[in-house]
């Protein structure tokens, strides 16, 4: 999971001491601690400045200093009291073109003249198009606090995206369209490059894992599962394309992949499925059928969560109760199974959709709070549809008439609750997937990523 670090600067021009005609100092030295605090506690690391910002020389060196400094996600500039914008302003235009996040935060008050500062420098920023998120808020009101931790999160995941590089094996699966990307609008949008192979590489690498590799990977992937691993050759090629696929990301340097699945590899060697689960569970970023928009989508869960994530079909939508059931083809992380049992194995299933055979990972998903959020485009324009959500399970003698009603019981199931009107959930979706994320956090993160990135985003 990311933790940000942001660096704190204070500004106002009545500084050192300086007190209003009341005796009382301009500049509140413990609001500052109480805010850095605050910060602190929701997660968020912290460098603080230790000079407080007046004039144009004071303003170049701190932003300068931040510029270069590579392990800063965000600044966060706390009105203290109020400031000639002309001082500042030019600084922050210099560290904007960094393209790290901006806070400028004002908590509320009268003495001081907090808001005066806070404002005047929005103001500033707005005429000349600072992209920066401006808060009015309390240190005590957590919601306030989340609008400045989420903020920084999403702009250290936009600077961790940047030049990154997304591998994909294969083509297009399953005709996918509203998953293909454009490399030119990848790299211009967030700094991704895509770098292309097919999967014959991949192929001779799965066919060159060793007996002794495949042993070794066993007693690993045992540990998530109450069964024995099966021991038969479709096992063994399914662990051996996990172990490939690992291989080759490593050695091509690809910070998160998708495959194609199928047709090809799927139906020549072994369904993905298995080997798809076993690296979300090592927290890489993935997704099948070349879907480059699922894959971004997992990749942003995957870095802003501390658990991994599940994507699958949006398979049915009750709208007389907002429940939603998210079926993947097999492919889920171990780790998020529930109550109802720990994970276990299948076999695929499907000839159509990857005639091989492979195993495939059976659960239901455990319990939690989390969102259902998936990256897409309209009319070649990225927008993210993101909605709060309640993971539950059914009771346990309801639940195997629950798996039945799809017709393929044995692949991985969500059970989930939509916080959100469900109908404007339907049109706006992007595609059969839906990528689930763990953490009440991640709705207002990935807004803030949306935000941040020059996505549209589509919250409900």
């Amino acid at each position: 999971m990311i933790k940000a670090k942001a660096g704190f600067i204070v500004f106002g021009v009545h500084k050192d001491g300086l007190q209003d005609p009341m005796g009382t100092p301009f500049i509140d030295s413990k609001l500052i601690s109480n805010a850095k605090e605050a910060l602190k506690k929701a997660g968020l690391e912290l460098d603080g400045y230790e000079t407080i910002l007046a004039s144009k020389k004071e303003a170049k060196e701190c932003f300068a200093k931040y510029k270069k400094q590579d392990d800063i996600d965000a600044v966060i500039l706390f009105s203290g009291t109020w400031v000639w914008s002309a001082h500042m302003i030019a600084a922050v235009r210099d560290f904007a073109a960094t393209g790290k996040g901006i806070v400028l935060w004002t908590n509320p008050g009268s003495q001081g003249w907090r808001p005066v500062g806070g404002l005047v420098m929005q103001g500033a920023m707005k005429e000349i198009g600072i992209k920066h998120r401006f808060v009015y808020g309390s240190y005590d009101d957590p919601a306030e606090i989340e609008k400045i931790t989420s903020y920084c999160r999403a702009s250290a995941m936009k600077k961790l995206l940047n030049m990154s590089t997304i591998g994909t094996f294969g083509g297009r699966g399953m005709g996918q369209t509203c998953g293909a990307a454009d490399p030119s609008q990848w790299m211009k949008m967030f700094g991704i490059d895509i770098d292309s192979r097919d999967t014959t590489e991949l192929l001779s690498t799965a066919k060159a894992v060793t007996k002794e590799e495949i042993r070794e990977a066993r007693t690993k992937i045992q540990k998530f599962f109450a069964e024995p691993v099966p021991d038969d050759e479709q096992s063994d090629r399914s662990i051996s394309l996990y172990l490939a696929i690992k291989k080759l990301v490593n050695k091509n340097e690809w910070d998160f992949y998708t495959i194609q699945s199928f047709p090809g590899l799927g139906d020549e060697y072994s369904a993905t499925c298995f080997a798809q689960s076993m690296m979300l569970e090592d927290g890489t970023g993935t997704s099948t059928l070349g879907d480059f928009n699922t894959a971004l989508t997992v990749k942003c869960l995957t870095d802003l969560s501390s658990q991994p994530v599940y994507y699958g079909d949006l398979q049915h939508v009750d709208k007389s109760n907002n429940e939603i059931k998210i079926i993947g083809d097999g492919a889920c992380p171990p780790s998020l199974a529930g109550k109802l049992g720990p994970a276990g194995f299948a076999g695929h299933g499907i000839p159509t959709e990857g005639g091989a055979g492979g195993l495939s990972v059976k659960l239901i998903c455990k319990v939690g709070e989390g969102v259902l959020a998936r990256l897409g485009r309209n009319e070649g324009k990225f927008e993210m549809v993101i909605t709060k959500c309640s993971i539950f399970e059914p009771p346990a003698d309801e639940i195997e008439a629950r798996k039945d009603e799809c017709g393929i019981p044995f692949w991985p199931h969500g059970f989930v609750k939509a916080h959100c009107d469900i109908d404007k959930l339907l049109q706006s979706w992007n595609n059969e997937y839906a990528c689930l994320g763990y953490g009440e956090h991640l709705y207002e993160d990935l807004k803030a990523f949306c935000e941040l990135a020059g996505i549209k985003p589509i919250a409900l």
